[in-house]
Order: C-alpha cells, then sequence, then structure tokens
C-alpha cells in the first residue's frame, strides 16, 4: 500500500520560509516523479513544482519560480519543497503526489496522493 505523507506546513509572515516534506512508503521510489500541487480556499487545485525520478531535472510553476525549489532523497523515500520570500498569495493546501509521468503538470496524471499540509502566509 502506497501512503505519502506531507509535513512542515504552518503559518509564517510574508518574506519567511517553509519546508515541507513528502515521506513515501512505497517501492521504488526512484522511480516515481514527484510532485507539489498546492489548493487556496474556493480555487481549484493547481501544481506547484515537480522533480523527476534521479532529481535532476525539474519544472516549476511560473507563479513560484525563483522562490521555490524542489528536491528530493531517494535514500530517505522523501520529496522537498523549500519555500523562501512566501507571499499571503501562498496560502493553500499543499499535496504531494507521486506519478510515473515524466515531469507531470497536470493532476490526472498522479497516481498517488498525500492529504495535504496547510502553509498560511500573513500580511
Amino acid at each position: 500500500q502506497v501512503q505519502l505523507v506531507e509535513s512542515g506546513g504552518g503559518l509564517v509572515q510574508t518574506g519567511g520560509s517553509l519546508r515541507l516534506s513528502c515521506a513515501a512508503s512505497m517501492r521504488a521510489f526512484s522511480v516515481y516523479d514527484m510532485g507539489w500541487f498546492r489548493q487556496a480556499p474556493g480555487k481549484e487545485r493547481e501544481f506547484v513544482a515537480v522533480v523527476n525520478g534521479s532529481g535532476r531535472s525539474t519544472r516549476y510553476a511560473d507563479s513560484v519560480k525563483g522562490r521555490f525549489t524542489i528536491s528530493r532523497d531517494n535514500g530517505k523515500n522523501t520529496a522537498y519543497l523549500e519555500m523562501n520570500s512566501l507571499i499571503p498569495e501562498d496560502t493553500a493546501v499543499y499535496y504531494c503526489a507521486a506519478t510515473t509521468v515524466q515531469l507531470a503538470t497536470v493532476m490526472n496524471a498522479y497516481h498517488y496522493w498525500g492529504q495535504g499540509t496547510q502553509v498560511t502566509v500573513s500580511s
């Protein structure tokens, strides 16, 4: 049974930083590209970032480029999202997800999802 568990969310002021973690209970973790999505209140879930199985390739939403960094540690079965220069518009529930589709940016390409972690950025 595959399980993805996010952690690291919280309340932070504008300009602050947070690091989200996604711990995966799955075989062959490195086979999967790992993505982060977010969903703000009243809005659809949107793509944030994805990293390929080796960790060498990444893709970001324009809204987070230069501020967020996605990475992974295959030895720990964990993916990360480092978020800097946070702004109130980043407030959302953040979800990690796993896919076998290379660097996928759409939700329906992802096979497994975590429960999400809340990030709130105060102004």
